[in-house]
């Protein structure tokens, strides 16, 4: 038994490998489209993917030369993954994937794309990146495609490219917006990109994808690093706990409830995570898109009253409340979120919110922070100042 896995986009002839694999082929597995754009020996079994287990057994049994047909790359999100794990070790010959000729189709590099797929996962963390992200490739599947993705994205700046049947005799590239999107219907297959600004392009890193999470100036950064009212800030120590609490990463949704200057909004954002921050306090709200600004992160600002707003936002993964009261609280613990962070300087609203995540279902701990800071003193010594103590109560359902 041999097998050959031959990438197919539609367009190109097939290179001199792919032609030799296909001459000798006595079976040839693929899609019914991949299937009809070959030309096949006389007497080649063919073979139409569905199910991918059957497949595989018929690979493993076959006894000639059998080829694999699977659009552009095999090995990008692609079959060659599965083909190995059930013990078939084939030759590869690639062809263009479908995120390269999206970009190709626009005339943008993409090296600073992040590439997720939503072919049989789960579509809320390749949403959660394109929320957090300002360039991003998303492999689309039924159930979640472009009109999906579109609805998950109200209230989020965005471009949406829909690169409809690449390489078929329907292709076609569409630029929309998330709303155009939703209320469309797309032919299948198709790959979206999801741009934040279409026109600018990124300095040239040294990695694909971006700078890489948790941030290279480390996390739990001075109070100094945000624009703030007279230290009205969560200090710097606290951050540092909530943050290991909230586990804020790429693919997951953040509520920062009672912002403030949103820092612990844009360390989260700094992680890699999508970040909705909800503050009443039209100043304070200037703030966070300030600082998101200055650490070059994405975080959405909605202005208003907790109660008010948290009722049209998408379900978070975590919450922080650091303002908002008890109602902040309530919502917290109501909402998907696995994991909720409540920070009080106010003693007495401690067991109120504790109680609230445990009637909610989560287990919560406690700890109380107090640092003390190293001062100059005018002689050049050193002295201990306090800051205010601070409870944080960590709640994971």
């Amino acid at each position: 038994m041999s097998v050959t896995v031959l990438g197919v986009d539609g367009t190109t002839r097939p290179s001199a490998a792919s032609a030799r694999a296909l001459s000798r082929a006595t079976l040839a597995v693929g899609a019914a489209r991949h299937l009809e754009s070959v030309v096949l020996p006389t007497g080649c079994r063919r073979l139409e993917l569905g199910p991918l287990a059957p497949a595989l057994a018929e690979l493993r049994a076959h006894d000639g030369h059998a080829v694999v047909l699977a659009s552009g790359d095999p090995g990008f999100f692609g079959i060659l993954r599965a083909l190995r794990a059930s013990g078939i070790r084939p030759a590869v010959v690639p062809a263009l994937s479908s995120v390269q000729r999206a970009f190709a189709a626009i005339g943008r590099s993409w090296d600073d794309a992040v590439v997720v797929s939503a072919h049989g996962r789960e579509l809320g963390p390749a949403l959660n990146l394109c929320r957090a992200r300002s360039t991003v490739a998303v492999l689309t599947a039924p159930g979640a495609g472009p009109a999906e993705i579109g609805a998950g994205l109200a209230g989020w700046r965005r471009t949406l490219v829909v690169a409809e049947d690449l390489g078929g005799r329907d292709e076609s590239i569409s630029t929309v917006t998330p709303d155009e999107a939703s209320l469309r219907t797309w032919r299948e297959p198709n790959v979206v990109l999801c741009l934040r600004d279409t026109e600018s392009v990124a300095p040239r890193g040294w990695l694909a994808g971006g700078e890489p999470w948790p941030p290279a100036d480390g996390w739990a950064l001075a109070e100094s690093e945000f624009h703030h009212r007279d230290g009205m800030i969560t200090k710097s120590e606290v951050r540092a706990v909530v943050l290991a609490h909230l586990a804020p990463r790429p693919g997951r949704l953040v509520w920062d409830l009672g912002a403030g200057s949103g820092s612990v909004g844009v360390e989260c954002a700094r992680m890699g995570a999508a970040v909705v921050a909800v503050e009443r306090d039209p100043a304070q709200c200037v703030r966070v898109v300030a600082n998101a600004g200055a650490h070059g992160v994405d975080v959405r600002v909605e202005e208003g009253a907790v109660a008010d707003v948290v009722p049209h936002l998408p379900d978070p993964d975590c919450v922080f409340v650091g303002g908002g009261g008890a109602a902040a609280v309530e919502l917290a613990a109501a909402s998907t979120a696995r994991r909720v962070v409540v920070a009080l300087a106010a003693l007495d609203r401690v067991a109120e919110a504790r109680d609230v995540l445990v009637r909610s279902g989560f287990a919560v701990d406690g700890v109380q922070l107090s640092a003390a800071r190293t001062v100059e003193l005018p002689g050049g010594g050193l002295r201990l100042a306090a800051t205010n103590p601070v409870l944080v109560l960590a709640g994971v359902r």
